[in-house]
This record gives structure tokens, sequence and C-alpha cells, in this order.
């Protein structure tokens, strides 16, 4: 009977032995769970702030980029509007060159400069010569 009452003594100390862990960790547990409780939320506020800050912060840089990128796509767009306008000046003075030396003396035999079709010296005249 010795193996039998050693097992026994066996059976009832291991079954102490859990109940008296289990309360111990009950008791743990309930003793921590309320700072662990606060102290989650004190850390999930904390990473949402630093999310936040994050989102803020990229925010700001992505509106900077964008700014930049519009003020030189402006300055590129101003200077080809100067750069046309001074095109279209030369090529206007360019046409009034061309066309006031385009337009042929008219002579008499005596070399005489007689004025062209349509100026204000043949207009009064009918337009004719």
């Amino acid at each position: 009977m010795t193996n039998g009452h050693a097992q026994n003594t066996w059976d009832r100390g291991f079954l102490i032995g859990i109940i008296t862990g289990g309360v111990i960790g009950a008791g743990l547990a309930l003793y921590f769970a309320p700072r662990a409780a606060a102290e989650l939320r004190k850390r999930m506020s904390g990473s949402a702030r630093n999310l936040g800050d994050a989102a803020k912060e990229q925010h700001q840089r992505a509106s900077a980029h964008v700014s930049d990128a519009v003020d030189e796509i402006t300055r590129k767009g101003q200077t080809v509007r100067d750069q046309v306008a001074d095109t279209a000046v030369r090529g206007a003075r360019e046409v009034e060159l061309f066309a006031s030396t385009a337009k042929p003396d008219r002579r008499t035999r005596h070399g005489k400069i007689l004025s062209a079709p349509g100026s204000r010296a043949t207009r009064g005249r009918g337009g004719q010569e």
C-alpha cells in the first residue's frame, strides 16, 4: 500500500498546486489588469497622436511640393508667354517692314514719283491717275 499511498499524496499535492497556482494567477491578473488597461489606453492614444503628427507632417511636405511645382510651372508659362509676345511683335514689325518695302514706286517717264494706288494722294482723285 505504500505505493498507493504515495500516488494519492502526489495526486493531492498536484491538485493543491493547480488550485493554488490558479488563485495566485487570478489575483495577479486582477492586480495588473486595471494598470494594463490604462497603460494600453495611454499607448494607443500616444500612437494615435504620433500617427496624426506623421500624417500632418506628410501633408505639409506634399503641399509644399505641390506649391513648388505650381510656382515652377507658372514661371515657365510666363516665360513662354513672354517669348510668344516678343515673337509676335517681331513678326509684326517684319511684316510691316516687308509691306513698306514691297510697295512699288510709281514713277513717270521723267522720274517723278507718283503716289501708290489707295494712298491719300490718289484717293482725292477717285483712285484714278
